[in-house]
């Protein structure tokens, strides 16, 4: 599982240090202090680790791998003009510097515990274009794909984007066609087929439906009442309980694995982003490590209520909220704690709070 990333001198952070809970983690804060970056960055480190063990099973990581495809998906994924835009922008030359640890999961006793080695470290100047330079190599390569959920759903795009971005040099980030590989995968025979089906009866009872992915590449909502719609003629909100079925579906997101989902409840009214908050939680309990990004009071509440309901331990959640530095140099600043109260500043709620309270004074 991912144990903690630490940044300086990253985009809008000039030092940040994040402690990862074992199975869901929820970043808050305004638009523009970079929760989605919080997202890329460690998703991007964990495809590479996985793309790379599929190209060298036999082989442990190592340099010569590593830098080369840090730098080309991190470029792929951010789409800078050049790495070295990624680099905290000051004046004069500066040094961007990551670390990503992973340690062994036990959920029996609720306990990680870290293996030597599996750490990675890097680092890349403001004038880097593709150069990127590895401190230290993890001990071995990630097992599971991550998946990375953009705000906007992909089930409508996914027929002619592959195609596009395999023959056209497009302005796309590379995490959506990246979900679009998982996405075609067919969906799973044998034991693990029970397992999926019990993730999957909440999803298909929110969208009234089941995902279908037809011969000729697009994918269809059956309906038992009211027949076979193509994706575009369903509500876009179920179209994302859609999407999430699919992975679960064919495997991509059942019983181990990342999922990085960048406002899951963006397009979904209070009922479905219930239920949304909900298929979270019940992911994150089957083994799942869930990072999402948010700035929705309701959402945020209706997960606090959920994870009040579990058992204690059951879910070990973190919670991050991002504001801005006192000046310039300190850059965003990220509080974190074990639960909301443990968070001083939520700034993205402060318009929500502000408007709950003059209603209540007029009411």
């Amino acid at each position: 599982m991912l144990k903690s990333l630490t940044l300086k001198n990253f985009t809008a952070f000039s030092r940040a240090s994040l402690d990862f809970g074992r199975d869901l983690n929820i970043i808050v804060g305004e638009n523009g202090l970079g929760k989605t970056h919080l997202l890329k960055l460690p998703y991007a480190l964990l495809a590479v680790s996985f793309e790379g063990g599929q190209k060298n099973p036999s082989r442990k990581p190592t340099k010569a791998v590593l830098q080369p495809g840090i730098a080309q998906k991190l470029i792929g994924v951010f789409r800078p003009e050049s790495l070295g835009r990624l680099t905290r922008r000051q004046r004069g030359r500066n040094r961007c510097e990551v670390e990503l640890t992973l340690s062994e999961d036990d959920r029996t006793s609720g306990r990680r515990s870290g293996i030597a080695g599996d750490r990675l470290k890097f680092h890349f100047a403001t004038n880097s274009q593709t150069e990127v330079v590895t401190d230290s190599v993890p001990g071995r390569w990630s097992q599971w794909p991550p998946v990375f959920l953009p705000t906007r759903e992909l089930l409508t795009l996914y027929p002619g984007l592959r195609a596009a971005y395999s023959g056209r040099y497009l302005e796309i980030e590379e995490t959506w066609l990246d979900a679009c590989n998982l996405l075609e995968m067919p969906a799973l025979r044998g034991p693990r087929e029970g397992k999926a089906a019990e993730l999957l009866e909440p999803l298909e009872a929110a969208m009234d439906g089941k995902i279908v992915l037809n011969g000729n590449g697009r994918f269809y909502l059956k309906s038992a009442g009211h027949g076979i719609f193509e994706m575009h003629l369903v509500a876009e909100g179920h179209r994302k309980f859609a999407m999430l079925a699919q992975l679960i579906a064919n495997g991509s997101l059942l019983e181990h694995g990342y999922l990085f989902w960048d406002e899951p409840e963006s397009n979904l009214n209070p009922v479905l982003a219930r239920r949304m908050a909900e298929s979270i939680v019940r992911i994150s309990k089957s083994g799942i490590q869930v990072f999402i990004a948010t700035h929705s009071l309701f959402f945020l509440r209706e997960l606090e209520v959920l994870l009040g309901e579990v058992e204690k331990n059951e879910i070990e959640h973190h919670w991050f909220a991002l504001r801005r530095g006192r000046d310039a140099d300190e850059g965003v600043v990220v509080e974190q704690g074990a639960s909301p109260d443990d968070v001083q500043t939520i700034a993205s709620l402060d318009a929500d709070l502000e408007q709950s309270d003059r209603f209540l004074r007029k009411a």
